[in-house]
């Protein structure tokens, strides 16, 4: 089975501060990075790896913020917003927002690693240096490219795979994590920058760039919304069970085709997320938009409406030499919400 952190699926220790490393000594900040890699929930081989990689921890950390806090955004005017609340049981299910979880998880630990190479906050690894590209110094021009290359052979090495056998689960969940990493992988450009007198291109310096992880989480969420119900079959050629999806135009239907590698997985229907349950807090009280998303969010219940002032800054003027200076204005504002 591949083993994708539990800690970034379920969130439970995003809220752990761990303390800043300081100037201290080698040794004092080996013991506090140990520290840190024990306070997060890891296989045991998982925790060897993260001691012996001083910055890890703190990279790891950083994806479970970054995946949760793209989850809740992507999912924000859904019955399901991502809350942490049910996670945990959700994820012993086959719904597509167990599928989603996976993937941008493994995606938001795809791009942190890449990034935190490229930052310097790694200490086995540094800027990308992809052969091809014009320059491969560029650090010398103050920029350095996202180590995507690194970021993915770590992480194969970190999750670890084992025999699945013809547990459909498992193959769910492992089709899934690599559409996070796939999405990730695709969204990685070449930037160049030209170096010269008035700007010509005398010298040229190009270094490789992750999206930015909003535009990620964006298509994510597109894959969430086309994501494939799917079973398992024999394939008996390769002499093992795979995914397979309902027929496409042109398949015959005894031949079942497999799920495209882009397309994110799910074995059973989702439950309404309308009322409170195991798996949410369901939507009473939630915010809506009336012309927008009430009626689907609040689940035929319908919703209040409140009127409220609120403060915001207007009038700004930009005043010598260097601030600006606002007056304090207020307005109605109407806020629906779901009734109970």
């Amino acid at each position: 089975l591949l083993l994708l952190l539990p800690f970034s699926l379920t969130g439970k220790e995003a809220l752990t501060h761990f303390a800043p490393l300081g100037p201290s000594a080698g040794s004092a900040q080996g013991r506090v990075h140990v520290k840190q890699c024990d306070l997060l929930q890891l296989s045991r081989k998982q925790k060897r790896l993260c001691r012996r990689e001083p910055g890890l921890a703190e990279t790891l950390r950083d994806s479970i913020r970054l995946g949760i806090m793209e989850c809740q955004f992507q999912f924000r005017s859904e019955r399901w917003n991502c809350s942490l609340e049910g996670r945990t049981s959700l994820l012993k299910r086959g719904f597509r927002e167990t599928a989603f979880l996976f993937a941008v998880s493994s995606a938001a630990l795809t791009h942190s690693l890449a990034r935190a190479c490229s930052a310097g906050r790694m200490e086995r690894c540094t800027c990308d240096d992809s052969p091809g590209l014009e320059n491969r110094k560029a650090w010398q021009w103050g920029v350095c490219g996202d180590n995507l290359k690194y970021s993915t052979k770590f992480l194969k090495k970190f999750l670890g795979q084992k025999r699945i056998g013809k547990d459909l689960r498992a193959r769910v969940d492992i089709h899934n994590t690599n559409v996070g990493i796939k999405v990730v992988k695709n969204g990685l450009k070449t930037t160049c920058k030209c170096h010269g007198v008035s700007g010509s291109c005398a010298v040229r310096t190009c270094w490789k760039q992750l999206s930015p992880f909003h535009e990620i989480g964006r298509l994510l969420k597109l894959r969430y919304d086309d994501a494939v119900k799917v079973f398992s079959t024999s394939n008996d050629a390769v002499g093992h069970s795979e995914l397979a999806g309902p027929p496409r135009h042109g398949h015959a239907p005894r031949h079942p085709p497999a799920p495209r590698a882009t397309d994110l997985v799910y074995v059973e229907d989702s439950p309404s997320f309308c009322r409170p349950s195991k798996y949410s807090l369901g939507t009473a009280g939630r915010t809506c938009s009336r012309e927008g998303n009430c009626d689907s969010m609040c689940c035929g219940r319908g919703y209040n409406t409140q009127s409220r002032l609120v403060t915001f800054s207007c009038h700004c003027q930009v005043q010598w030499c260097c601030y600006v200076e606002c007056q304090q204005c207020m307005q109605e504002e109407v806020v629906y919400s779901c009734k109970q």
